[in-house]
């Protein structure tokens, strides 16, 4: 098994090699579920990784509904879960591969390579009948390193300062894109001059990521060919932008950005521009 983008059910069953297993399930509306669904079944061996405390900072009113984690203390976690440098990572949530792919994200923000998603989630391992435990186990604490790399963000000053130069592409539903529609956040709209690529136009109908021929088509048309380097991702609050930043990889466009505070953030403050329709 290898690479650093997806994994397959049967890969995960098969291959004997020492695995690192991270469980991401977690409902924005029911903060509590993932959790608690993780405690009744989950993949022998994953740990739990809730997205509010464990792959989010603090919430300021201002920096957006899921801050990055700050490295030292993203690294201290990754620690308290044993996880190694070296580690092979699996990263799994309920099917979508949304909440999988902050985690996936993180790790290779903080130079963690050999780290994938479970193509199908939680979803397509259980409806093939593959094992899970309800036993919750426990590695010995190591000392990750707290380095990660600055240049797979960029922040709302560095947008504004540049605007119309930026190229953005927003992974949230047409609707909320659009700004008839906006179920979570205060205000409805986009960041002006806004692009659109629903993260969930990734997957095939059972859950899974497309074909990368077929993501790379349509990836490409919805960038209009722009360098991948060129692409500042976001969502709502920085989640949903990386399914967006893992469907490029998969379609071999890597190199894109993200801007980690999302819409949240970006209409915290009154007087940045909005765009809608």
């Amino acid at each position: 098994m290898s690479g650093s983008t997806l994994v397959s059910t049967e890969e995960l069953s098969s291959d004997p090699a020492e695995l690192r297993v991270f469980d991401c399930r977690f409902d924005l509306a029911k903060p509590d579920w993932g959790e608690a669904e993780y405690r009744k079944a989950h993949i022998p061996g994953a740990v739990f990784a809730h997205l509010d405390r464990d792959l989010s900072a603090p919430k300021t009113g201002k920096n957006g509904r899921h801050p990055l984690p700050d490295p030292d203390v993203f690294a201290q976690w990754l620690s308290s879960k044993g996880l190694n440098k070296s580690d092979r990572v699996i990263c799994y949530d309920a099917g979508s591969g949304a909440m999988a792919a902050r985690l996936w994200w993180l790790l290779r923000w903080m130079g963690h390579e050999d780290v994938a998603v479970l193509d199908g989630g939680f979803a397509k391992w259980t409806k093939e009948g593959r094992p899970v435990t309800s036993d919750v186990p426990s590695y010995p604490a190591t000392s990750y390193p707290s380095e990660y790399d600055e240049n797979r963000t960029v922040s709302y000053r560095s947008i504004q300062r540049n605007l119309n130069g930026t190229f953005l592409l927003d992974a949230r539903s047409p609707a909320r894109w659009r700004g008839e529609q906006e179920p979570i956040d205060p205000e409805a709209g986009r960041i002006p001059g806004a692009k659109n690529r629903f993260n969930m136009d990734n997957l095939n109908a059972d859950g899974t990521f497309k074909d990368p021929s077929a993501l790379r088509e349509e990836l490409l048309k919805a960038t209009f060919k722009r360098d991948p380097r060129e692409i500042i991702h976001y969502c709502g609050s920085g989640v949903a932008a990386c399914h967006n930043l893992l469907a490029m990889e998969v379609a071999g466009l890597p190199g894109g950005k993200l801007y980690a505070g999302s819409w949240s953030e970006w209409i915290a403050d009154p007087s940045r521009p909005r765009e809608k329709g």
